[in-house]
């Protein structure tokens, strides 16, 4: 009887066994989904997650949350989304000069920041503040893809993924610690491709927005690179050689760009994210979700709606995440719709 022949999906399966480095997630070796499928013919397990995430409702809430200036106005400011696209980028491009699992790297970085709430980390803070039972971005990311989406049901994404999502912070702390690393190396790139964007291109942010002017901003941060993209530059190629030149056990940077890094994560904190700039805003960010959720606490049938019965039984739970689902206009209008004076209209 003639052999069938593979079909797409275990060609490329066959082929990442082939070229990958031996450190590499493969798609063929995943520890699999909470809720066991079909395998697809097309795609393999990590392609069908990063398809699963692009398609989902708060992949593209994303365009309209804030990175670092709440609300902007500009044209050329980044958002959560452009900041997500931007960490996809880096980590593909180390993911593929270490040969190791581009597409996991690629699903882990697109769906790391899913759970962010409207006003960036100020709107994390004070959620954090209100809520009983505490908020993390990067819980939330991880129960928006398990249990939020899809009406309740999650997107089932391979337990890879989950885990790169949910360790790929680090707020202040050491990027390379090993408490709270992921288990797989691509996991470990998310979570260094994040500060490498984060950092460089709130830098150029705040520079555009006229919080920082370039000459006060310390010399030493221009010696790897005058610009945004020569800065990342660098800092991507050192993670590659200094990775590449130990044993591949662990995602590496060298001593002295890691010492950089952490300088320049400090200096934005210090004159940008905890900026008297930025904390006049925050107050205003913390009153209008302090506002909204003391509302639906009390108003809590206007929240169900958007949520299936079986999960309503914790309204406090329900109104953290309606919350932290919101955009920052869509807030803003929320506000301003419960809130405000509004206009008599007159025909």
């Amino acid at each position: 009887m003639k052999k069938l022949k593979k079909n797409i999906r275990e060609q490329t399966e066959e082929i990442e066994g082939e070229v990958l480095h031996p450190g590499a997630s493969l798609s063929s070796r995943s520890r699999g989904r909470k809720k066991k499928e079909r395998e697809d013919e097309l795609r393999t397990c990590f392609q069908r997650d990063r398809d699963r995430i692009i398609h989902s409702k708060a992949f593209r809430r994303l365009k309209h949350k804030t990175q670092v200036f709440l609300a902007p106005k500009g044209d050329h400011y980044r958002t959560r989304l452009t900041h997500t696209l931007e960490v996809s980028q880096i980590a593909r491009t180390i993911a593929r000069a270490l040969r190791l699992n581009e597409d996991l790297t690629e699903a882990i970085a697109l769906g790391h920041d899913l759970g962010h709430t409207p006003f960036g980390h100020a709107g994390e803070d004070i959620l954090g503040e209100i809520y009983p039972g505490g908020f993390h971005h990067y819980k939330q990311s991880l129960r928006v893809v398990d249990t939020l989406e899809r009406n309740g049901r999650g997107l089932n994404l391979t337990q890879e993924v989950r885990d790169g999502i949910v360790k790929h912070s680090k707020g202040k702390g050491e990027i390379f610690s090993s408490r709270g690393k992921s288990e797989t190396l691509e996991g470990q790139i998310v979570r260094i491709s994040d500060i490498i964007a984060y950092v460089n291109h709130d830098l150029d942010d705040s520079v555009r927005a006229g919080v920082l002017k370039r000459k006060n901003i310390p010399s030493i941060f221009f010696e790897i690179g005058d610009s945004n993209s020569k800065r990342i530059d660098s800092m991507v190629k050192n993670v590659i050689y200094s990775t590449s030149a130990s044993d591949m056990k662990e995602i590496r940077m060298s001593d002295d760009m890691k010492d950089l890094t952490y300088a320049l994560r400090d200096f934005l904190y210090e004159q940008v994210y905890e900026g008297e700039i930025s904390k006049q805003e925050f107050r205003k960010a913390r009153k209008i979700l302090l506002d909204l959720y003391t509302y639906y606490m009390e108003h809590t049938e206007e929240v169900f709606r958007e949520f299936p019965k079986e999960m309503t039984a914790n309204k406090g739970r329900i109104v953290c995440d309606f919350i932290a689902g919101m955009t920052d206009r869509f807030a803003l209008m929320t506000y301003e719709r419960l809130f405000l004076p509004q206009p008599w209209l007159v025909f």
